[in-house]
């Protein structure tokens, strides 16, 4: 060998190069999942789950695909709409005061609670 080491000696020190890489690689991956289990805690004290029943009288978000002529001073919610049917992954199914049900089920993020 070029090194001046034999044979047995550079396969013990190329194994032992091997066992430390996966030891550092044991390591980080610790270090990755302790990481994102501190970003998910983080995140989750400031979540505020919404919970709807039937009964409830909501506001729904005004799409921002609509154009409005009146700019900044367009309104940001439209309703007040009744909860006819929540369902359990946070979608809800809306009538309109009329008892008119609006004609597609509507996430619980772009609804908030109407106090009247």
């Amino acid at each position: 060998m070029e090194l001046g080491l034999e044979e047995s000696e550079w396969s013990q020190a190329r194994f032992d190069q091997l066992n430390l890489i996966e030891g550092k690689r044991l390591a980080a991956m610790s270090h990755g999942r302790l990481y994102q289990s501190r970003v998910k805690n983080a995140f989750d004290k400031r979540v505020h789950p919404r919970k709807f029943s039937e009964g409830d009288l909501v506001l729904k978000k005004v799409s921002q695909v609509q154009k409005d002529h009146r700019g900044k001073w367009a309104p940001n919610y439209e309703g007040s709409f009744i909860v006819k049917k929540a369902f359990s992954g946070g979608a809800s199914l809306l009538t309109n005061m009329d008892d008119k049900e609006l004609p597609l089920l509507v996430n619980s993020d772009i609804v908030k609670r109407y106090y009247a």
